[in-house]
């Protein structure tokens, strides 16, 4: 098969969406034969590994820049970037990429040039891809969309801090920027990242389930799949300090703070037989108030800020870490939950998007978003009962690795290239339908 990947944020030297873009692409590439239309930004990075595929780098102009700077500060309050208004304010910026992606390539897929056009970035399900006007005789296939998750109703002073009075920038962007609605009624299949945007996507969009699919877009690279062996030796054993881990972001959402306080409430009850050792990796708006608050709670002992580390550094974190403890209020992606799962890291998490569907009760801990009080208690409560049960901890480890397989980004794309095929092959039959007819 020939496709046509639409990819605005494609890059293998970026984390978040460009890596995740990226990681498709190369899984696209091992059973089609790709076209990648990508932003400029992008091109560096993909020259070095692109090999003989045709790249298409889409180059904004004098007036895009500019723009990009001016919204760039209109959305930054004290460091910190307010998202709502951002993504309002940047789509004349993806305006101008999809335009120049239809005017470049209609005529490649009028032609039969492609035997599938599949439309990636952005991730968030608020973007029309113009190019579907035109696929016709080839499928459109769109995703993963994710995105929109709420705050949960007793977390709402905290989505307060992330600008959540602004959501409604959203409601008006659906129904002020053209074609957005019938992007998604044109598409042939829409892979959806959460069961959250999958339900949001047809009771909003008017999209029938039969033409929505679950798939997550994060994955697991191989290296993460470390040696079960290798990895419990290098892990503590009951006689030793029990080693628990956060990575992500510093921001009110991410929950690190709930987690401080919850180590407090577990060294109050047993100040000298506690045998915990928590490691902080990431950076954040919120980083100096949390090492104020390890340092007013008596706990810089016990807590070790790293800031942020290399990807590959993350693998041996999560490796060498007996808990993987992340408290999001609100993820709708989390790979690095995924990541821990594949380094046979139980992971503790608060059921809310993404992440409270990667874990099950088999194989982690999830906790109910009832309250920032809730959470602390359960996180205190999950830490100590883990630590106190090795059989427990190991059960959960294995559990998570096996359960994190699924998660691969080889089994992704063997899991992406039945859907190709698939798809390819209904819009054959349908085409001679209409011949015939």
């Amino acid at each position: 098969m020939k496709a046509l990947l639409v990819i605005e944020s494609c890059n293998p030297e970026f984390s978040s969406v460009p890596l995740v873009g990226y990681q498709f692409y190369e899984q696209v590439s091992k059973f089609c034969d790709v076209t990648l239309v990508t932003h400029c930004r992008n091109r560096e990075a993909l020259e070095k590994v692109r090999g003989s595929r045709e790249v298409v780098y889409i180059t904004p102009g004098a007036f895009e820049s500019f723009y990009y700077r001016v919204i760039v500060k209109l959305s930054t309050l004290r460091g910190q970037v307010i998202w709502p208004l951002r993504h309002a304010l940047q789509f004349p910026i993806y305006h101008f990429f999809d335009k120049a992606v239809a005017s470049l390539f209609r005529n490649r897929i009028k032609n039969g040039e492609f035997d599938l056009v599949h439309a990636m970035t952005p991730m968030m399900p608020r973007y029309p891809y113009s190019i579907s006007k035109y696929c016709h005789d080839v499928p459109f296939l769109m995703g993963p969309v994710n995105g929109g998750v709420p705050f949960p109703d007793a977390f709402k002073k905290t989505g307060r801090k992330e600008f959540s009075a602004l959501y409604f920038l959203r409601s008006i962007g659906r129904w002020l920027i053209p074609g957005y609605h019938a992007t998604y009624k044109r598409a042939d299949l829409i892979l959806a990242g959460s069961t959250y945007t999958k339900d949001w996507i047809e009771k909003n969009l008017g999209v029938s389930k039969a033409k929505l699919n679950l798939m997550y877009e994060n994955g697991v690279p191989d290296d993460f799949y470390s040696d079960l062996q290798e990895v419990n030796g290098e892990r503590s054993d009951f006689q030793n300090d029990i080693r628990l881990l956060f990575v992500g972001r510093l921001e009110p959402y991410k929950g690190c703070d709930m987690l401080l306080e919850a180590i407090h409430k577990i060294v109050q009850e047993s100040p000298h037989a506690h045998r915990l050792r928590l490691t902080v990796v990431g950076d954040g708006s919120q980083r100096a108030e949390l090492q104020k608050t390890s340092k007013d709670l008596d706990l810089e002992d016990i807590i070790t800020f790293t800031g942020n580390i290399p990807h590959q550094e993350v693998a041996k974190q999560l490796s060498q870490s007996d808990l993987f403890c992340f408290p999001s209020i609100r993820e709708f992606g989390g790979a690095v939950v995924m990541e821990a799962m594949a380094c046979g890291s139980p992971c503790i998490v608060v059921d809310n998007g993404g992440i409270g569907e990667y874990v099950t009760e088999k194989d982690g801990i999830k906790i109910a978003p009832l309250g920032r009080k809730h959470v602390i208690n359960a996180l205190a409560k999950a830490i100590t009962h883990l630590r106190d049960d090795p059989e427990a901890r190991q059960r959960l480890s294995e559990q998570a690795r096996t359960r994190a397989n699924e998660f691969s980004w080889n089994a992704k794309g063997k899991a992406l290239s039945r859907i190709y095929s698939l798809l390819a092959a209904q819009k054959s039959e349908v085409g001679q339908i209409d011949q015939a007819s």
